[in-house]
């Protein structure tokens, strides 16, 4: 009897099925490799460049805004020099024993009658006035000067009478009230003044005395000569009196000389401005920038810089987006740490080109007088025209105001960003990139559009640009948002 074994038929089915199964992964292994590999042939051919073809952008419509943007410097404005037009204290003083004792402040507000500085410690007031201080004003001095420090006293409160630009004994007497409502002495004649006024004063006593003598004396003499007796008496009589009249005429001429001195010296004596001693500026107040003398230094120079309290940013941009920019633009700046404020711009381009320009042509006008009119006025214009000898590929220096200078108020000498809006659409234009607009030799522009694997050529005309795109508008052919224009290959 033949043993059974369990699940025979079965159990082989079982295995059969599994051997077939794995014969199978092993085939379709092998056939999923073999499309993977590829021959050195294959290979280098996979991996050529495409064929090449036009770089192409879609046409886009959207509003445009053309802008300037610089970097800035942040200012105070009107920045100027003072210097001091004479020694301060009197002018018999020894002018190099002069000292600064008292410093000006940086950063100080000056008004009408505020103290600069000090020297030797006498003051250093500062005025408003156009003409500036150049002499010593006192009695006997006229002019403009003299009317400009008549109009400031008037507004400092202290009334010199009528405003006339000559400078009498009101004017002195404000001064000295001035002065010491400042809690310093007016310069009030000094010892050598009242020296000099003494000894003009004793010449004209001794001049005086001279002539009364002679004139008492002639009388006598002549008494005497004219009683005497002799064949000669009346020719001696006669000698004698021109003699006296001689004296007599000397007498007086010496008497008249002493008094015109005497009047003359007191025409300007009394109580005096010394050329140092006021400061005239155009307008106030201003603001201390830079001192530049030191404490016990000599004065030589500039003593400071002054500026007004408005606050500016210089900025300089190229040449040719200088040439879109115009005074009254408003401009957008924007400090470091990102805070904004608004301002115009009030300067473009240097500030004394225009003056240089007409001294120029002046000069070449004056040169050409002995010329025609014709050829004067040609060489003027040829050195003092608009832009003469500029290089038009400058840089263009920009001032910006700032009237409500916010953050930027302590930030003087920091770095600023500047955004000057130069034009914009009205509405959404279509734009290309500039990249994409192209000249002909006849002067039209054109782009490249890309239509059905073909490139075609669209007549433009060319608008505002700003930030590396221009607006265009379709000539003869059409151009649509969303068509796609070349750009390069």
């Amino acid at each position: 009897m033949t043993p059974r074994v369990p699940g025979g038929p079965a159990r082989r089915s079982r295995q059969v099925a599994i051997v077939v199964g794995v014969v199978a992964a092993v085939g379709a292994g092998g056939w999923f490799t073999g499309t993977q590999m590829q021959s050195p042939a294959d290979a280098a051919a996979a991996h050529q460049p495409p064929t090449a073809g036009p770089v192409t952008v879609a046409v886009a419509r959207q509003k445009l805004t053309a802008t300037v943007v610089a970097q800035g410097t942040v200012e105070f404005g009107a920045p100027q020099g003072i210097s001091l037009s004479g020694p301060v204290g009197s002018a018999g003083e020894d002018e190099g024993a002069q000292r600064v004792t008292r410093l000006p402040a940086e950063g100080q507000t000056l008004t009408e009658g505020s103290v600069l500085m000090q020297v030797s410690g006498r003051p250093v007031f500062v005025l408003r006035g156009s003409v500036p201080m150049y002499r010593t004003l006192g009695p006997d001095s006229s002019g403009e000067d003299v009317r400009q420090l008549q109009s400031a006293l008037r507004r400092l409160g202290h009334d010199p009478g009528a405003v006339s630009g000559d400078y009498r004994g009101g004017t002195a007497a404000a001064v000295g009230r001035w002065y010491e409502s400042k809690g310093h002495e007016p310069q009030s004649p000094g010892v050598a003044d009242r020296q000099q006024r003494g000894d003009l004063e004793a010449a004209v006593s001794s001049a005086r005395l001279a002539l009364l003598d002679l004139q008492t004396g002639s009388g006598e003499d002549g008494g005497t000569t004219a009683a005497g007796s002799g064949e000669h008496g009346g020719t001696t009589a006669e000698g004698s009196g021109e003699a006296a009249d001689l004296r007599l005429r000397a007498a007086r001429q010496e008497l008249d000389r002493a008094t015109a001195a005497l009047n003359a010296y007191m025409a300007t004596y009394g109580t005096k401005v010394p050329a140092g001693e006021v400061v005239f500026l155009p307008e106030l107040p201003v603001r201390v920038d830079k001192v530049k003398v030191k404490l016990g230094g000599s004065l030589e120079g500039e003593v400071a810089t002054v500026t007004s309290s408005d606050v500016v940013v210089q900025a300089t941009v190229p040449a040719t987006d200088g040439a879109a920019l115009r005074a009254g633009m408003e401009a957008r700046i924007e400090t470091a740490d990102g805070r904004q404020v608004r301002g115009v711009v009030s300067r473009v381009g240097g500030g004394d080109a225009g003056r240089a320009g007409d001294e120029t042509g002046a000069a070449a006008g004056d040169t050409g007088k002995a010329g025609t009119d014709g050829e004067q006025a040609g060489a003027g214009e040829a050195a003092g025209g608009e832009g003469a000898g500029a290089d038009p590929a400058a840089p263009v220096p920009l001032e910006i105001s700032v009237a409500e200078p916010g953050p930027l108020r302590n930030q003087s000498g920091g770095l600023a960003k500047v955004t000057i809006e130069v034009g914009a659409s009205e509405e959404s234009v279509l734009v290309v990139p500039v990249a994409a607009v192209r000249t002909s030799t006849d002067g039209k522009a054109r782009v490249q559009v890309r239509r059905d694997g073909r490139t075609v050529t669209v007549p433009v005309t060319v608008g505002l640009a700003a930030a590396g795109l221009v607006e265009v508008t379709p000539g003869d052919g059409a151009l649509g948002e969303g068509d796609r224009v070349v750009v390069g290959r």
